[in-house]
């Protein structure tokens, strides 16, 4: 059966040879990029387009037409290519055809076996003035394929939509494809692809058109920022800052050597996942994506959850909206005849019109259940497979904890969930070190149930509590030596929740209080940045003071703005925006209403934080679909121990290094 895909919605792919078929009212331009785990595309040469029109296990047409066939053979792509993206175009230039996908019916795309049976289909839908669009996406996800309906329109046309997946001097291969077509780089169809031994047709291992070899440029694209890059949770995305692999070559072997390291030997291979009963999907495995290290692919692994939740879910909401959309208008219909208003014939139709809203809501509720059983299933094997950086509190992780000898990858702040499925929980994983300072929001503006039942009080107690939680994790997942914690707490208000720390020596120093304790610990941290930050900028490290501490630094102020005067406050917000390029990271934990004094000056320190709460609050937004998540932060369990365990050990290390 046929799968009709709306945006977001996604389609298991049973068969590696396909075509793409695509149709329109105008002539498009049809293209494929592919891309590695990160959605990235590392060079020109793994762009199929109809100046180049084959990539190894694609190839797609050399002209501008109304109809397009576009083969691929997803067993002969590379091994680094995860994601192949099908592109459509208007062809610039020329006068005779629409602007704009607006101007013109929707285009429709049906993805079939060799055979011609059909697979699923979207027609792409919503356009306005852009001229270019990522109609669909084939995407490979825990060793097999699936098909998803983006949609995903451009009014900057091809330039936007190729600078948009990560490719270095998008706007010269836009032009060199605007330049084939107009050119018509061939006047006719082109031929099919060539016959296998066996019949059928498909996309051969053939090199990169234009003669040139298959060993990509390393042309040092580096994977997108994640969501707490400035628009969601967690920051820098999997695999932030690593080169882009090289595309390797059609028939040859795959070189894994990394362009941005030393060594020459290899990651160890990724654990395949077992065998899946016939008919039914395949079961998970953690540490199943691509990475350097069984972290670096729990972390991307744990991202992939993350953008297929967001996309699950979006699909399952637009289709019970367009199911409402379409009810309404039928009842419209029949109560805009005066003639079928009323009646039999009316009471008939408006419950055949409920029992397709019914059975379309059915059918995307089946959809979503199917995918949210897979992840759920694959949450729980990757929950119990994460390090400790990485994992919950009550996690066993945690009772055989050793302090680490490097600095990991991702710190987990909390957990993520939609109503849709409250159980299924994605960690939030922030990247180290961390690139926004933290502000744990003490106030009681938060969405979330809980909030309500609060008092003042009791948030406050609440939030720092949550705060020393996070102060202790990072202290913990830092070697020896590399993290000091400082403490700003003019009143005293947090004494109880600070105890653990200064029992087990995590802080360096009694926290600052009173009107002298605010400005000393401010004036020390501010001129530590002020020299680091000339060091570097004038290539003399070396001449640092010797009693300098380069290590990192989290600041905790509680109860702000109490004890600040203005001075105070700019030194703050001097901290906040160039400490984290130095080393100087700095942790809120306040109620913004307090601060109203200061009006909008305060404004660009709120925005600068990341903020998160003491109780479940639905406030982040992810970088795809806008979801509103709920998150709710990592705490330690009642009545366990194991905050004070772990601080122990991280004392008694301090002491045998004589720190």
């Amino acid at each position: 059966m046929t799968a009709e895909l709306v945006r977001g919605q996604n389609h298991p792919l049973s068969v590696a040879r396909l075509e793409i078929r695509v149709s329109a009212s105008h002539p498009v331009v049809a293209g494929a990029t592919l891309a590695d785990a990160d959605g990235r595309i590392p060079g020109a040469e793994w762009v199929a387009h109809p100046a180049s029109p084959r990539v190894p296990g694609l190839e797609v047409s050399r002209q501008a037409a109304a109809g397009h066939r576009l083969a691929v053979d997803l067993d002969a792509l590379p091994e680094a290519v995860h994601r192949v993206s099908v592109l459509l175009a208007l062809p610039s230039g020329g006068s005779s055809g629409p602007a704009c996908f607006g101007a013109m019916a929707a285009p429709f795309l049906a993805v079939t076996g060799t055979d011609g049976a059909e697979i699923a289909s979207y027609t792409v839908t919503d356009l306005d003035a852009e001229s270019a669009v990522v109609a669909l996406e084939l995407y490979r996800r825990q060793g097999a394929w699936k098909v998803r309906a983006v949609g995903q329109g451009y009014a900057g046309g091809l330039t936007a939509m190729l600078h948009d997946q990560g490719l270095s001097g998008a706007a010269e291969l836009a032009a060199s494809i605007d330049e084939a077509v107009a050119q018509g780089v061939s006047r006719a169809v082109s031929a099919p692809p060539a016959q296998r031994a066996g019949g059928g047709t498909g996309a051969l291992r053939t090199a990169p058109a234009g003669g040139g070899t298959a060993d990509s440029r390393d042309t040092g694209a580096t994977a997108p920022a994640g969501p707490a890059a400035g628009q969601g949770p967690g920051a820098g995305g999997p695999g932030a800052g690593a080169a882009a692999p090289q595309p390797p070559a059609g028939s040859g072997p795959i070189s894994y050597r990394h362009p941005g390291r030393s060594t020459s030997t290899p990651p160890d291979p990724a654990p395949a996942a077992p065998p899946a009963e016939p008919g039914q999907p395949s079961r998970p495995v953690a540490g199943d994506a691509t990475g350097w290290s069984m972290e670096e692919r729990l972390y991307n692994q744990v991202w992939g959850m993350f953008e297929d939740l967001a996309r699950t879910t979006a699909a399952y909401r637009s289709a019970v909206d367009f199911a409402e959309s379409r009810l309404e208008q039928e009842l419209d219909r029949v109560l805009s005849d005066p003639r079928t208003r009323v009646g039999p014939a009316a009471d008939a139709a408006r419950e055949e019109a409920r029992a397709k809203q019914a059975q379309l809501v059915e059918q995307a509720r089946a959809a979503l259940d199917r995918d949210l059983t897979q992840l759920v299933a694959e949450a729980e094997v990757v929950e119990h497979a994460l390090p400790a950086a990485f994992a919950r509190w009550d996690n066993p992780v945690w009772q055989g904890y050793q302090v680490p000898l490097e600095r990991p990858l991702a710190l987990r702040l909390g957990d993520l969930h939609l109503p849709e499925r409250r159980d299924l929980r994605i960690p939030m994983l922030v990247r180290l070190p961390l690139q926004r300072g933290l502000w744990v929001d003490s106030g009681r503006s938060q969405g979330g149930p809980e909030a309500g039942l609060l008092d003042a009080a009791e948030m406050r107690r609440l939030a720092v509590d949550c705060a020393v939680a996070h102060a202790v994790r990072l202290l913990a997942v830092h070697p020896v030596g590399d993290y000091a914690v400082h403490v700003i707490d003019p009143a005293g208000a947090a004494g109880a929740a600070l105890a653990p720390l200064l029992e087990q020596g995590a802080l360096r120093e009694a926290p600052a209080a009173g009107a002298q304790g605010v400005p000393e610990v401010l004036a020390r941290l501010t001129r530590r940045v002020d020299l680091v930050q000339m060091a570097v900028r004038s290539g003399a490290v070396e001449s640092l003071p010797p009693d300098l501490d380069t290590g990192e630094h989290l600041l905790i102020v509680n109860d702000f703005p109490h004890g600040f005067d203005d001075r105070a406050v700019t030194q703050l917000r001097y901290l906040a925006d160039e400490g984290p390029s130095v080393g100087v990271h700095l942790m809120m934990v306040a109620d913004r209403e307090d601060a109203r004094a200061y009006g909008p000056v305060l404004d660009p320190l709120w925005r600068s934080l990341l903020r998160i709460t003491p109780v479940p609050d639905d406030h982040l937004a992810d970088p795809w679909v806008g979801h509103a998540w709920t998150y709710e932060p990592s705490l330690v369990p009642v009545g366990s121990d194991v905050m004070r365990q772990v601080l122990w050990q991280v004392g008694q290390a301090r002491k045998a290094y004589g720190i």
